[in-house]
């Protein structure tokens, strides 16, 4: 087992659901509850990534995180380090191709919320923070849980596009389904079973829990 890998895998993991969860609640929300022209075309662009090449994502990711960008000439400007190829990078890209696996379950857990609750809420005179804090969140935590879930493993068990925008640097931005990758290029067969073994555990239990918390999802009556 590469454990340096693996710790960079557990670190982009955690980073990238800092920044996702706060946001994909933002968005799942405003789709759940809003209506307004042009919806359908930015539900598609927010979930692009999950039919989109890994290789083509990465690709425009990498040309918009290059030095000849807008965003890595003010990056390099600023910390005086190239942001293509570095664990910023991958943190950027995992934000993005992880976006669908965050919005969509709790795009859905939002919508399954009847109108009727929030109506009775604000006819008891409570503020909109505190029907989303005392009722909405809670009705919605079993699609939280398991968009953090999907997205943890999601982001550990990525390959194309952490390759493309992180390359292979050990320590910073080798995670471990590079190091398997790595790992069979070097004809080290058995290495790679067990990390390839570790990340197929992972997934079966993402997987088991998340349809054991879609069973409590509530429904409409």
């Amino acid at each position: 087992m590469d454990w340096t890998a693996l710790t960079v895998s557990l670190k982009l993991a955690a980073a990238t659901l800092l920044v996702l969860i706060p946001a994909g609640l933002f968005l799942a929300r405003a789709l759940a509850w809003h209506r307004f022209r042009g919806r359908a075309w930015l539900e598609a662009a927010l979930t692009l990534p999950l039919v989109l090449p890994p290789t083509v994502l990465g690709y425009y990711l990498l040309t918009g995180m290059g030095a000849g960008s807008p965003l890595g000439a003010w990056f390099q400007g600023i910390f005086g380090a190239p942001l293509a190829f570095s664990f910023t990078a991958l943190v950027l890209a995992s934000v993005i191709f992880n976006l669908p696996f965050a919005l969509i379950p709790m795009q859905r857990a939002f919508e399954a919320i009847p109108r009727e609750v929030l109506e009775a809420a604000q006819s008891c005179g409570m503020s909109r923070a505190r029907t989303l804090w005392r009722i909405e969140l809670p009705l919605a935590w079993p699609g939280i849980i398991s968009a953090v879930v999907m997205c943890a493993a999601h982001t550990i068990g990525e390959f194309g596009v952490v390759l493309m925008v992180g390359g292979s640097i050990p320590g910073e931005t080798r995670t471990i389904a590079i190091a398997i990758y790595d790992r069979v290029q070097a004809f080290d067969l058995q290495a790679a079973g067990v990390m390839s073994a570790a990340l197929l555990f992972l997934s079966l239990a993402a997987l088991a829990f998340t349809s054991r918390v879609g069973g409590t999802r509530l429904t409409r009556p």
